[in-house]
């Protein structure tokens, strides 16, 4: 199992730390912002593919033209690179 740890720019939360294996999000949990959505999209997360997650969450709008899911979406484009 691997791990990678988000900074996600421009949003409520503070870090978005990932661990999955291949290409499988196995655990995901985030510090900072709306804890119960978070918590949400982390458990719904778990176990799917990293490009389903980015498909499904890229561009997804909150404050400034982003937002939680899509800063994750965005750090997570770094595993599929």
């Amino acid at each position: 199992m691997e791990r990678i740890v988000i900074k996600p720019q421009g949003v409520c939360s503070r870090t978005m730390t990932i661990d999955y294996e291949g290409n499988k999000i196995v655990h995901a949990e985030v510090e900072g912002g709306c804890r119960g959505n978070l918590q949400g999209i982390c458990r719904l997360i778990e176990g799917m593919d990293v490009s389903e997650v980015i498909k499904r969450l890229e561009g997804v709008q909150c404050h400034g033209g982003t937002s939680c899911p899509d800063q994750l979406a965005k750090g997570l484009k770094q595993l599929v690179k």
